[in-house]
């Protein structure tokens, strides 16, 4: 028995709890594109389904990216590509800087902006990427279960350090592993830039117009910005934190 309340979205599929983010892309003549995107809970990986026939540049070896883990005769298509079609096909006709209203209903709350189309699909892209089943972006899955729409840069800055140390946090088991420098962090992000790039030559091929490429692009900037904040731009958050630095917890 589930005493989950009402308002907090999960629904039984299959056998699993699953969680439930719609993304809505409503257009000035009246039309609207809706993605009801599913999670696991246990996982958080992309449970909705996938198209029947996926086109030739989801296949792996199609601009595969040069730390790919996986082999074509194992896995035939690249699952973060693959979860990339649905999207490719109903938006790819937008012009980047076309203007829609976009509206996205998350477990906790409503979210709706009037915003560019390269801006609407870059935040669409910054859920489904993450949750994909690609090995190089499933580091993101913590942000994306407690996804924020439209988030800016020192929004997604201080998450990623924020989601990052937490992880560092749970790893206190073995010390020697911890990561208080948030190198690792830098590797990441390092990581993510050449997935970003291999996924701007798919979408080039793919779709007719340049929001998608765009909405990479926009991830793409956070992924290359990320090595320089963490060099020089967290003493800008430190302010934030003068409770702690000058007495320490709160029980002291």
């Amino acid at each position: 028995m589930s005493f989950l309340p009402e308002w907090f979205r999960l629904y039984s599929h299959s056998g699993w709890w699953h969680v439930q983010i719609t993304y809505a892309f409503i257009f000035d003549d009246g039309t609207t594109e809706r993605f009801d995107l599913a999670f696991t809970q246990e996982t958080l990986r992309a449970a909705w389904p996938l198209p029947d026939k996926l086109p030739d540049w989801c296949r792996l070896e199609y601009c595969k990216c040069p730390h790919c883990p996986f082999e074509p005769q194992q896995v035939r298509d690249c699952p973060l590509v693959a979860r990339l079609v649905d999207v490719v096909r109903r938006l790819g006709h937008l012009v980047s800087y076309d203007e829609m209203l976009v509206e996205v209903e998350t477990p906790e709350r409503t979210v709706s902006q009037r915003t560019t189309a390269q801006r609407g699909v870059s935040s669409l892209l910054g859920l489904i990427i993450p949750t994909s089943g690609c090995p190089h972006t499933a580091f993101f899955r913590p942000m994306a279960r407690f996804h924020l729409p439209f988030s800016s840069p020192d929004e997604t800055f201080y998450r990623a350090a924020s989601m990052y140390m937490l992880a560092q946090y749970f790893r206190a088991a073995s010390p020697e592993e911890v990561d208080l420098n948030m190198e690792g962090l830098g590797r990441i992000y390092r990581n993510m830039e050449v997935v970003n790039l291999q996924l701007v030559e798919r979408l080039r091929g793919a779709s007719s117009s340049d929001s998608s490429v765009n909405a990479v692009v926009i991830l793409d900037l956070f992924a290359k910005s990320m090595p320089v904040v963490l060099e020089e731009r967290l003493d800008d958050f430190r302010y934030l934190f003068t409770p702690y630095i000058s007495s320490g917890t709160a029980d002291e």
